[in-house]
């Protein structure tokens, strides 16, 4: 027996060694005072293009002094503009993407049970596409294991108590009637985070013990999540929500506070065979709930296809598979399994966090206009729900 609790105690002995390298390895990312940095600056011809107009246009405002020239380097040459300055453009040049007042907030589900499909890294990328486009962005981390939490640079295990996520809230006893004690700021000046912890998971504890009320208490707290989300959701055009890989309260709380919902998949038959299961569980779940009068309705329901590589010809074979069978429910354009991913994530970082390629040049170009076009579907399905298209380009309407 002794030998037995001996090798169960290693179990807690490689958590509290994992934890401490975790933040080995977030010191040694980060700033000295261990929080993400954003360092990122865009030239004036990639800074045109997001705004949709003419390098010309900006430099008529920083001539007329509508806007400030970007700062300069010891060399004289200017620096490019910081994600700060290009949205105080976006407001000044008429730019911003923003969605009108009575447009509905999207509230996107980046969800599927299997593992391993990517769909941390899809929710911060994700996030991240929106920011660089001007739109206002909420990231909730629903899932105790905390990787998107981690991403945006807090380590889940030192930086996050139970009380700054969902548990306060969400819990038997909350403690807390909105979520606006959870949200942090980000690096981003247009992302905010709700963080997650493996504390969080105590919900589930709680409310499978809620005794013979259980049905009429999870009832209460899925239809308090989704209410909590839309008060939020007032300041921000995306929210995006990143949920548990299972079938528990908190994901079945998600899935109905969602507006829509974003499914990632790997190009494997083991993935797509999942997906078929999840969406199938899916499917009767969504039944029950609205058998019980709470209501899901989403705007859009989409599969993207995560980690493909073209040059395998299994992945080709099961893209193939996955257009058969899902149609024009599948985006059309995957997310390239790419190197350059996996280097920024070994950073706790995304591609648009990047200040220069971590690889080749022609590596993180290829990834960069890779995830832009990927996450570009998502984006004109966000806009298409408010009504509208995506922004029309100056040069654009003036060739045509």
């Amino acid at each position: 027996m002794s030998d037995q609790n001996s090798i169960v105690s290693q179990i807690g002995d490689l958590a509290s060694a994992g934890e401490k390298m975790i933040e080995r390895l977030r010191r040694k990312a980060f700033l000295p005072d261990s929080r993400k940095g954003l360092n990122v600056r865009v030239g004036i011809a990639e800074a045109a293009q997001l705004l949709g107009c003419s390098t010309n246009r900006i430099r008529m405002a920083e001539d007329d002094g509508r806007l400030p020239p970007p700062p300069s380097g010891e060399n004289g040459r200017r620096l490019g503009y910081s994600m700060e300055e290009l949205m105080h453009m976006r407001e000044v040049l008429g730019a911003s993407p923003a969605r009108a007042p009575l447009d509905v907030p999207a509230i996107i589900a980046v969800q599927n049970f299997k593992g391993g499909v990517g769909k941390s890294t899809v929710t911060t990328h994700l996030a991240h596409y929106f920011a660089v486009q001007g739109y206002r962005v909420l990231v909730v981390d629903c899932d105790s294991q905390a990787t998107t939490t981690t991403l945006f640079g807090f380590n889940p295990h030192f930086n996050i108590t139970r009380d700054e996520t969902l548990y306060p809230y969400l819990s038997i006893d909350p403690t807390q009637t909105d979520l606006l004690y959870a949200v942090k700021r980000t690096p981003w000046p247009n992302v905010d985070l709700i963080p997650s912890n493996l504390e969080l998971f105590d919900v589930e504890y709680e409310l499978a013990a809620s005794g013979s009320d259980g049905q009429s208490v999870l009832a209460a707290r899925f239809r308090k999540l989704k209410a909590g989300l839309m008060d939020m959701a007032r300041d921000y055009d995306v929210v995006i929500l990143d949920p548990p890989p299972a079938l528990g309260t908190i994901s079945l709380a998600v899935m109905q506070a969602a507006n829509a919902l974003l499914v990632p998949l790997a190009a494997t038959t083991p993935d797509f065979c999942s997906t078929v299961q999840f969406l199938s569980m899916m499917d009767q779940v969504i039944a029950q709930l609205i058998e019980a009068g709470i209501a899901v309705d989403y705007s859009f329901v989409r599969l993207i296809c995560s980690k493909f590589d073209g040059g395998d010809p299994s992945h080709e074979m099961v893209r193939t598979i996955m257009e058969q069978t899902f149609g024009p429910a599948l985006l059309p354009v995957p997310i390239l399994e790419s190197a350059e991913i996996s280097h920024a994530a070994l950073r706790m970082m995304t591609v648009y966090e990047l200040e220069k390629p971590i690889g080749t040049p022609r590596t993180h170009k290829r990834c960069r206009a890779n995830l832009d076009e990927a996450m570009g579907q998502i984006e004109q399905l966000v806009r298409a729900g408010w009504g509208r298209v995506a922004p029309a380009r100056e040069e654009d309407v003036i060739h045509a």
